[in-house]
């Protein structure tokens, strides 16, 4: 018997702003979600698997239009056409409150209820499934405690969206412990809500979370795809993770120290890319850069604000081996700068060393300042401009107020003949 255990397919996603990103692949990126279930489709049926388990948030939300349901839809009908079943409960972003728009149903798409857990069994296989749909979006009370008990003489598995015991970056809903999973006697719990893939448990029973489908922004990188089980004789004989994604996500850590000028800085570009990559020509990477370390290019950025996201970007014109979209740059830089000596200066140059070693000294103060700062401006800086300044992290706060030194200083040595 084989199976396919995926979640969070968020069918259709928005992907907000996309627009706001020049040169940004939209019609690629607002795509990928449907072509990573076509793939995982292709892939149910290439391994002619007996059946497929989808744990929560097919959609997004409530449907645009009937096209997205149409989509789904027929992906399904592609699925049982070949005889292989497919078992659904719906998460918060599918709940039952939350989806208004109704198509007919497929035969052989089993959606479980929401009004209580419930059993599907599938006698030539020895399987039983258990599981329990969300009626509303937030659902605060722990389901598995209504699971039936398990199946003497099947395989059971338990179908779950749920946070467990509590996961970072998701909301709390169904929460639950893998106490109360083991205790049901099941062998697998095919659990879904959670956008990393983990391997909560690895066995008696097996518990995981097979991350989403696919990334659909900068904070979901890695791998993203599905889970594919063969059990034999009742056991688990092999689980096995398929990527399935065709649009990956990173977030890539250049270290910029010591490069003297933006063609070295393109060069280790390329080549921490041609690591991060290798092998994956038959999809698009989108990276998010952060470029760190001490530079002569930090004087350089702030003579000519944009000159470093322009040297990533020409290498992504020379890079040939798999296609790659940069997100956004974001830059951690520092100037090549003896401290001591510009302190001991007498001019404007240990003017602003002194002002800035002292507020970085004090976190309460640097805010205070730099939001004072920020008060005096008509208009604020790009980046800031569509949050509370007074919300950002100290971390944040500092990098700001290192580039604004870097300006200063830059123009100071400009006009002064002074060396950074």
């Amino acid at each position: 018997m084989k199976f396919i255990h995926a979640a969070d397919l968020h069918v259709d996603s928005p992907l907000r702003g996309l627009d706001g990103y020049e040169g940004a692949p939209v019609q690629r990126l607002r795509g990928a979600t449907r072509q990573a279930l076509s793939a995982l489709v292709d892939l149910a049926i290439e391994e002619e698997v007996d059946f497929v388990i989808l744990a929560g948030d097919i959609y997004d939300g409530n449907w645009a239009d009937f096209r997205t349901g149409l989509f789904f839809r027929d992906q399904m009908v592609r699925m049982t056409r070949e005889g292989i079943r497919v078992y659904i409960v719906k998460g918060n972003h599918d709940a039952e409150s939350q989806i208004t728009k109704q198509l007919p149903p497929v035969d052989g798409v089993h959606t479980f209820k929401s009004t209580s857990a419930e059993t599907f069994i599938i006698e030539d296989l020895g399987v039983a499934l258990h599981g329990r749909s969300f009626p509303n979006r937030a659902v605060p009370e722990d389901l598995v405690e209504q699971y039936p008990a398990a199946h003497a003489d099947m395989f059971n598995i338990g179908v779950l969206h749920t946070s467990l015991n509590g996961r970072g970056g998701h909301d709390t809903y169904a929460p639950t412990t893998v106490e109360a999973l083991c205790a049901k006697g099941y062998d697998y719990f095919a659990l879904g809500h959670v956008h990393a893939r983990e391997v909560v448990r690895d066995a008696d029973p097996r518990i995981v979370y097979p991350g989403n489908l696919q990334g659909r922004h900068a904070k979901e990188i890695g791998p993203k795809g599905c889970e594919l089980v063969t059990v034999t004789g009742g056991s688990i004989k092999s689980a096995q993770f398929i990527p399935l994604d065709v649009v990956r996500w990173h977030q890539l850590r250049l270290d910029a120290s010591g490069a003297a000028d933006v063609n070295v800085l393109r060069q280790r570009f390329m080549a921490a890319v041609t690591s991060l990559v290798a092998g994956e020509r038959e999809r698009l990477h989108a990276l998010r850069v952060i470029v760190s370390g001490q530079t002569e290019l930090h004087r350089f950025e702030a003579e000519q604000p944009g000159t470093i996201a322009a040297a990533i970007q020409a290498g992504t014109q020379d890079f040939e081996e798999a296609d790659l979209w940069v997100e956004e740059v974001q830059l951690d830089l520092r100037s090549p700068l003896d401290r001591a000596a510009a302190l001991a200066r007498a001019d404007a140059v240990g003017e602003v060393v002194h002002l800035v070693d002292e507020l970085t000294s004090n976190d309460e103060r640097l805010r205070a300042w730099m939001l004072d700062q920020l008060g005096g401006l008509s208009m604020l800086p790009p980046g800031l401009s569509d949050c509370d300044p007074s919300t950002l992290r100290h971390e944040v706060l500092r990098a700001l107020l290192a580039d604004a030194e870097a300006t200063v200083l830059a123009h100071l040595g400009a006009m002064e003949g002074t060396s950074r």
